[in-house]
């Protein structure tokens, strides 16, 4: 069972290092600060680069943690919060299935984190190294802290804000076209 753990986390922190500094960054064919912040931007994140900022620390340094088995549900709250707020923003309206960009591939990965962190980290995390006993509880409360952080981001959001600016910048150019 340990081993299993330590091949989840090692694979799951990998990939969040990955996005996150694919954010921060632009390693592995990523955007960046500058290209996730416009990206962040037209979900209505504003700014969008302090929340390109935001989102890259968290999953590279959340996907660093859980990669050491360090501090677990630390972890985890940071990977679950980026996933449900990825859900929300992004792939709720288009359902279910990964093919249709739908929410199955973040709620896996938010899924996979939480029971890591119910686990503890296992036998080769730097949690049980140096004695602490981070599972359990502490992993059900990483949970929930991560859910209510991912619902909060998620509520930060004002898609509304850009589809106005969008239809006043319409309305601007129909009326320059019309004198």
């Amino acid at each position: 069972m340990d081993f299993g753990l330590l091949v989840l986390r090692l694979v799951v922190g990998a990939l969040f290092i990955g996005h996150g500094t694919q954010k921060l960054f632009g390693w592995f064919d990523g955007h960046g600060v500058e290209g996730t912040g416009g990206f962040m931007e037209s979900l209505g994140y504003r700014p969008g680069k302090r929340f390109a900022v935001l989102g890259g620390v968290a999953e590279a340094g959340g996907g660093l943690l859980l990669f050491l088995g360090l501090l677990t549900p630390l972890a985890a709250a940071l990977i679950i919060a980026m996933m449900i707020n990825a859900i929300f923003a992004v792939h709720v309206e288009n359902g279910a299935w990964a093919q249709n960009n739908g929410y199955e591939y973040p709620l896996v990965l938010a899924v996979a984190a939480g029971a890591i962190a119910l686990s503890g980290g296992g036998a080769a995390a730097l949690d049980g190294m140096f004695g602490l006993k981070l599972g359990g509880m502490f992993g059900f409360l990483g949970i929930v802290v991560g859910i209510i952080g991912g619902v909060v981001a998620a509520n930060m959001r004002h898609p509304e804000e850009e589809a106005a600016a969008e239809e006043a910048e319409a309305e601007e150019g129909e009326g320059r076209q019309a004198a």
